[in-house]
């Protein structure tokens, strides 16, 4: 039987972005809020440090445009840079009064202020947290907040198979008019029209054998976006988190860069400390300086991690400080109150993706793109951390502001026809799903990781085709499921990863070439900018 519903804004995606931008919606507007997973499966959930912004006294807002500047390499546009910024304040008290608590702590005088961790690239103490589980306290208060307005519907295990569009000759023109949308648990395929459609579907990580993402961070909302006709920017920046727990039983488990800005030493398996050899601030350098300089160590000694080592602290600091660290290590034998962590770098963030303006606006009318899963200018070559809760915060407050400003002239969607299934037929062989995502994953991680060459590109770009022409092939005969969906993005991803990197000639940010190590300085530093 058909299934049809129609919206006023349709966000797909249900983390920090997508949720901030829901309830910045007046009652009045119907608004659908898609979730791949669980509500709570996005990356914001997972978050640990904290959100970046000036409270301190010593601080400034120009100091954080620098860091932001100094970290993005050159890529950043200083207009993003400073919009974002100044809105730090404003954001985190949107937050608390959405019922979000952050850590405080007492002054001399018995007053309490916001405690704020420092970290990598960050000048001054400013990333304001909820001990080290900052992204599941903003995650929950969103979504308690947003289960209270009638006019949100929140739809778990909805996966957007593909975007609706208006038919043109080409994409110029073109108007989102929704999208087809697989209930997963119902093995149903919906159509979802929208006067107005979202993407805040997160990153790309997952297209790494390593990752600190969950397994929802598969770039759905880039490769949906690309193939509408939308441009793609920047993502040879495929962010490596330096510090991810190494335990064969360990999945993905992120060690919070606030533990370096604690104090937390980065050492070798004999105790000697390293980071000084490769930058001044050590432990507190960018992260593209430090997962370099972690992987440069582990292939130069063939050793299997190196060590943060925070056990120097008082033990009620620690507790204090890093409660849920120190719960997950233990688990695995690990007492970070007396032991070292065994860390390796592990794919994190995707600084590129969809195109947009200061509005989050893409190139496709009444189609926006909010959080990672955008290429605002913000991050440039490389994230400096805690920006990025940051940035869903900010540009879902100015998307909602460019939506509401629209909305009333926006034309109800026209009818559109259902998904249509009744050629194919249900798979006898998820072995090649399964078979084809390892592939990927295993040839992006040595290929097109952390440190990169012509031929490691031009081999992952030929095995990219392949894949493309299989997926392909297993899309046009088979019913859609939701890992055949992932792997039919990740594949497109992988692509403009790789398509990225190839037109970059030079060594910037987080875009580290063996065949060309140095910096560009002959003409001004220029965004990798692909075209549908």
């Amino acid at each position: 039987m058909p299934y049809s519903k129609n919206y006023d804004v349709l966000i797909i995606g249900s983390g920090g972005a997508g949720l901030s931008l829901a309830l910045n919606m007046p009652a009045s507007v119907r608004v659908a809020v898609l979730s791949k997973f669980a509500l709570t499966a996005g990356s914001t959930y997972y978050a640990q440090g904290g959100i970046s912004a000036v409270f301190d006294a010593e601080d400034s807002i120009e100091s954080h445009i620098e860091d932001t500047l100094d970290a993005g390499a050159g890529l950043c546009n200083p207009d993003i840079v400073r919009l974002t910024v100044t809105q730090g304040k404003s954001s985190i008290e949107w937050l608390r009064q959405q019922g979000v608590a952050f850590t405080e702590e007492q002054t001399a005088t018995g007053e309490k202020i916001l405690h704020l961790n420092r970290e990598g690239g960050h000048s001054h103490r400013r990333i304001v947290h909820t001990a080290d589980a900052t992204g599941k306290a903003v995650s929950l208060s969103l979504i308690d907040r947003a289960r209270e307005h009638a006019n949100i519907e929140l739809l778990e295990h909805h996966n957007v198979i593909e975007l609706i569009t208006t038919p043109t000759a080409n994409h110029a023109g073109k108007k989102i008019i929704g999208a087809y949308v697989l209930d997963s648990q119902r093995q149903k395929v919906k159509t979802m029209t929208s006067k107005v459609v979202v993407l805040a579907t997160g990153g790309a990580s997952k297209v790494y054998l390593y990752s600190t993402n969950p397994q929802s961070a598969t770039g759905d909302g880039i490769a949906l976006a690309w193939r509408a006709g939308c441009r793609i920017s920047n993502m040879e920046f495929m962010q490596f988190h330096p510090t991810c727990l190494y335990h064969p039983k360990a999945q993905s488990f992120l060690i919070s860069e606030a533990v370096r800005g604690e104090g937390g030493k980065l050492i070798l398996p004999d105790g000697s400390p390293f980071m000084q050899d490769f930058d001044p601030r050590a432990e507190l350098a960018p992260r593209d300086i430090v997962a370099r300089a972690i992987d440069h160590e582990i292939k130069k000694r063939g050793i299997d991690c190196v060590y943060l080592d925070i056990s120097h602290k008082p033990e009620a600091f620690i507790l204090e400080h890093f409660p849920t660290i120190h719960r997950k290590c233990l688990k695995f034998g690990i007492d970070i109150t007396k032991q070292p962590i065994p860390v390796v770098p592990s794919a994190h963030y995707t600084c590129g993706g969809v195109l947009t303006d200061s509005y989050a606006r893409t190139d496709i009318a009444n189609l926006y793109a909010i959080g990672e899963v955008a290429s605002t200018g913000l991050h440039g070559a490389n994230r400096m951390a805690s920006n990025s809760l940051l940035e869903c915060l900010v540009f879902a407050e100015r998307a909602g502001i460019d939506i509401l400003q629209k909305l009333p002239a926006i034309a109800a969607p026209p009818d559109v026809p259902e998904w249509d299934d009744s050629q194919v037929s249900d798979s006898d062989e998820e072995v090649v799903v399964s078979h084809n995502w390892d592939e990927l994953r295993h040839f992006m991680w040595d290929y097109v990781g952390i440190v990169r060459t012509d031929k490691r590109l031009h081999r992952a770009m030929s095995r990219v085709e392949l894949l493309k022409s299989e997926i392909a092939e297993y899309y046009s005969n088979f019913r859609v499921t939701s890992d055949l969906l992932e792997l039919r993005n990740l594949v497109i991803v992988a692509e403009l990863i790789i398509r990225c990197a190839q037109q970059r000639k030079e060594s910037r940010g987080l875009h580290y070439t063996l065949d060309y190590p140095d910096v560009d300085n002959s003409k001004p530093p220029q965004n990798t900018i692909l075209i549908p």
